[in-house]
């Protein structure tokens, strides 16, 4: 695992936390299911979502996450604890490296590769050419074709163009250094907030659209309901319901 994680939560985060870095005004708890909806009310911030979902993937029993009535075909490459909930199916082809958590009725396709600390959420279908990485995908979310999702949450219904991709190590001091060691920071207002991680990449609202080959910049927050027109480059703080062309 190459997550790193900086304590303790910085104190900018510890002060009456703004709207815009409160997970409900990214996610709705409509279609998520019970552990998705349970994991986002533990979490002040949006920056608590990924510690918290990785502390629960690596003790998967004393979080309740024991269903595995789902489908793994033959011919799909499982490594470490992959949980398959009912009505869930990992195709043959696929290269799943837990700790995962594949919620109902998700589909992880063949050519798909999802590994270390990931929550695929209900509905949600990921395809061929798809690489997914210690993130959380809402529900009925689509990444049906070759992307790039690392450190980021993804609300419901979102849907990554082809070759669209997310960051979430900075690049701009020189050379990378594996683990990273620089903590990812956002602006909102002028005002800097440290997510206490070094790596960050996006806050994804519910019902965004990403055109195809849309690349977001490491500590990204895109508001739901947020159009997205087609551009090589993103970054910063969309409201909810913002036009970016």
């Amino acid at each position: 695992m190459s997550l790193t994680l900086l304590t303790p939560v910085p104190e900018t985060v510890r002060e009456p936390v703004t709207d815009e870095l409160t997970p409900g005004y990214y996610l709705s708890g409509h279609q998520l299911g019970p552990y998705v909806s349970g994991l986002l009310a533990r979490c002040r911030t949006v920056f608590d979502i990924k510690p918290v979902m990785t502390g629960d993937l690596d003790t998967l029993v004393a979080a309740g996450l024991t269903d595995r009535s789902g489908v793994i075909e033959d011919g799909a490459h499982i490594t470490g604890d992959v949980i398959v909930q009912h009505g869930a199916r990992i195709e043959a082809g696929a290269r799943v490296t837990g700790p995962v958590l594949v919620c109902e009725g998700a589909v992880i396709s063949a050519g798909a590769y999802v590994r270390d600390h990931v929550v695929i959420g209900p509905g949600t279908q990921v395809g061929f050419g798809a690489e997914i990485t210690r993130s959380l995908l809402g529900a009925h979310v689509f990444a049906k074709h070759a992307c790039f999702i690392g450190d980021t949450v993804v609300g419901s219904g979102v849907n990554f163009g082809a070759f669209s991709s997310t960051t979430g190590l900075i690049t701009s001091g020189g050379p990378v250094t594996e683990p990273a060691v620089k903590e990812i920071v956002v602006i909102l207002d002028s005002r800097k907030y440290g997510t206490g991680q070094t790596k960050f990449g996006a806050v994804i609202g519910d019902g965004v659209t990403l055109s195809a080959g849309t690349v977001l910049c490491p500590g990204t927050l895109i508001g739901p309901r947020t159009v997205i027109y087609p551009r090589t480059q993103l970054g910063g703080f969309m409201p909810a319901g913002s036009r970016v062309r």
